[in-house]
């Protein structure tokens, strides 16, 4: 049996850093990743046979938590009747009436396979459909790696944007526009400055990347507003929060909130495909008709609809949909974070947090932040030594202070009180 420094250092060899994905190689926190071997329920076991509180949830998508019954049944069918197809699919149809079924705002999607993938083509939509090139993203917001959405904010207001990869040309973000989150202020002088070259404003509505950081009503009700008065179109990224934080995703929170309240593109993926490579976007049909092979708007893919990952998703939304299913995924998310809280505040430990459905996140600090650079001031070192306290004691967070944790319907009363008695423990040890 390979221990998982060994698997860690084998996969350096052949891996750049050792990962496929950059927060899984424990940069943030320091030490080893573990390599996990299987998982089920609540739970994940490594390399090494340990069994963690699986608070991660493959950054969202096992809603139902791993191995669910039905969803299992779903997919080996599926994949008994073919991988992939490069044709269309009676499933990939049943799967978009179904996303279109539970969120009113649209009424056309196109699946695809990535987040990544459906954020960059929501904005080409957008810049299409609108004939303007400019786009307003928030500082701490993260819509995937496509070179026009991998800018920061400058120091001054409504800067354009610089690129924060290599291998980004600076002339590519030119027309990116990076704004503070929760700033009405900048984003107020940015619509008047140029609001008739903006394309869209993209947000996360509930930021993931930043934590759990929610983006107030005023903020978005006046976003709705100046895109109304200056023909821009609002983007909700719900990759994250969509099906997850509700059944009508995070735009239905902020519906009953603000009335009458729509965005013009949804972005969606994670819980949609179950755990599966699957994302969507989804408008009007009439900004809709803009794609490809009806407008101008040129957006493909090999994989997209693809039958095994439309199986997954399809059977994880029919079960999310059954009555009572998110009153009981959030009373569980509240009681754990609840339970954090009261752990911390006994140690004399500041500490804040907050949920909505099934996503959580907490900060080492006296109030909940309202924006990147809020968060960056949290208590980083203190993050990390509770990271490794907890999975230590057999319970999994996220490996960095700036991602989003996620409850699923699999864990239990136990299971949230024996993660809130590690907790106490670790943090009485501070």
């Amino acid at each position: 049996m390979s221990t998982n420094a060994q698997l860690f250092e084998r996969a350096q060899q052949s891996i750049p850093g050792g990962v496929n994905s950059p927060v899984r190689a424990f940069r943030a926190v320091g030490g080893t990743p573990r390599f996990i071997a299987r998982a089920e329920g609540a739970f994940m076991w490594d390399a090494e046979g340990k069994r963690y509180v699986d608070y991660i949830g493959s950054w969202g998508p096992m809603i139902l938590g791993h191995g669910h019954p039905a969803v299992l049944e779903a997919v080996m069918q599926a994949a008994r009747d073919g991988f992939s197809f490069g044709a269309p699919t009676e499933r990939e149809v049943e799967l978009a009436e179904e996303i279109i079924r539970h969120v009113p705002s649209i009424e056309q999607v196109r699946l695809v396979s990535s987040g990544t993938e459906a954020g960059m083509s929501a904005i080409r939509l957008a810049r299409g459909a609108t004939g303007r090139s400019k786009i307003i993203k928030f500082e701490g917001c993260y819509h995937g790696h496509a070179d026009a959405l991998l800018v920061k904010a400058g120091s001054g207001l409504a800067t354009f944007g610089h690129p924060t990869s290599a291998g980004v040309p600076a002339e590519v973000v030119q027309h990116t526009l990076v704004l503070e989150y929760n700033n009405l202020e900048q984003i107020e002088e940015a619509f008047k400055t140029q609001g008739h070259e903006i394309a869209c404003v993209m947000i996360e509505p509930i930021a993931g990347n930043m934590n759990f950081v929610r983006a107030q009503v005023p903020f978005v009700k006046r976003i709705r507003e100046l895109c109304d008065q200056h023909g821009a179109l609002f983007v909700f990224d719900e990759v994250m929060t969509g099906f997850r934080v509700a059944l009508g995703s995070a735009q239905s929170v902020y519906a009953k909130l603000i009335p009458g309240f729509r965005p013009d593109i949804s972005v969606f993926g994670k819980v949609i495909g179950g755990g599966m490579p699957l994302a969507a976007f989804g408008t009007t049909r009439q900004i809709m008709q803009q794609l490809a092979p009806l407008g101008p708007v040129y957006q493909a893919g090999t994989l997209s609809g693809n039958p095994v990952a439309t199986a997954c998703g399809l059977a994880t939304l029919k079960e999310i949909a059954k009555p009572g299913f998110y009153e009981a995924l959030g009373a569980k998310t509240q009681a754990l974070v609840a339970g954090l809280t009261q752990a911390a505040q006994a140690a004399g430990v500041p500490f804040v947090g907050d949920s909505e459905g099934g996503m959580f996140g907490f900060f080492f600090t006296h109030a909940l932040p309202q924006n990147y650079n809020v968060v960056m001031a949290t208590d980083k070192e203190r993050f990390n030594r509770f990271f490794h306290g907890m999975l230590d004691r057999g319970v999994y967070l996220a490996p960095a202070l700036y991602e989003a944790g996620f409850v699923s319907a699999a864990h239990t009363d136990a299971d949230i009180a024996a993660t809130v008695a590690a907790a106490a423990e670790v943090l009485k040890a501070e």
